[in-house]
């Protein structure tokens, strides 16, 4: 494999340095000042510590350097390392998820909010998340700052690899993006995407995949990025026939509910 930042120290032996703008891939928990796991790329430790996310992609992330895909303090420390390290970082919160915002904590009537609150529950309010600081009478008081602001941080981490050929660069992007790795060809400076079908149903997808194409044109030797979706009768099929069965049953259920015919009764006193 060719590296480009390769620092050799003895006759065969390679260090990887990490430097702007090159693809990694890393493994990582991160956890708050009472040891408290938000989140990690390793799956049984997730369902551990009651973070798994079923929609989520496990065994490591690919993180371009230098373009704020990760928090800052992690990234300095990962530019001091090289490719095989193991360690452990703790972050100051002006390096991490920021320090507590007090002008983020507002006063709602409880008739605005969807649940009830209680004491300590996450709420969801105009599409933010904010945690349920005190109920007052018909109010509540809502703080919509980070989790982890103003908290120290620590991350134990490995670098796991640096990523050199334009397939890996962008089948990881894709990852990154969608949670799991999307099939890609390349072709030169020209990647055709394969889309998965169910992603027409995705709003994730059709809000995301102008900045994937982005990223890649802008990180990678790509020139061009191409998304195809593939279509053929047994891939298709299968919705039809649903469908029809669909019909098929909103039909029974039509006649089912019409009355059945009977002889008219003869009112009392009629021949």
């Amino acid at each position: 494999m060719f590296f480009t930042n390769p620092v050799i120290l003895d006759p065969g032996v390679i260090i990887m340095t990490i430097n702007e703008g090159d693809f990694i891939k890393i493994s990582y928990t991160g956890k708050l000042e009472d040891g408290t796991i938000f989140d990690t790329t390793n799956e049984e430790v997730a369902k551990v510590h009651n973070v798994y996310n079923s929609n989520g992609r496990y065994g490591g992330d690919v993180i371009i350097i230098g373009v704020n895909q990760m928090i800052i303090g992690l990234e300095e420390d990962i530019k001091e390392h090289e490719v095989g390290y193991k360690g452990t970082v703790t972050i100051p919160p002006e390096k991490a998820f920021g320090d507590r915002d007090p002008k983020l904590l507002r006063d709602l009537p409880l008739r605005r909010l969807e649940q009830k609150p209680q004491v300590g529950m996450m709420v969801q309010f105009e599409g933010k998340q904010a945690k349920v600081l005190k109920v007052m009478g018909r109010h509540a008081r809502l703080d919509f700052n980070s989790p982890m602001a103003g908290q120290m941080i620590t991350y134990d981490y490995k670098i796991e690899a640096m990523l050199e050929e334009l397939k890996e660069k962008a089948v990881g992007l894709s990852a990154l993006y969608m949670a799991q790795e999307m099939d890609i060809e390349i072709d030169g400076t020209v990647a055709k995407v394969n889309v998965p079908l169910e992603f027409n149903y995705s709003q994730h997808w059709l809000n995301t995949k102008a900045q994937l194409a982005l990223d890649m044109l802008k990180y990678t030797e790509l020139t061009e990025v191409l998304y195809v979706e593939t279509y053929t009768e047994e891939l298709i099929k299968p919705d039809s026939e649903e469908q029809e069965q669909s019909e098929a049953e909103e039909s029974d259920e039509s006649e089912s509910d019409e009355p059945e015919d009977s002889e008219e009764l003869e009112e009392p006193g009629e021949e």
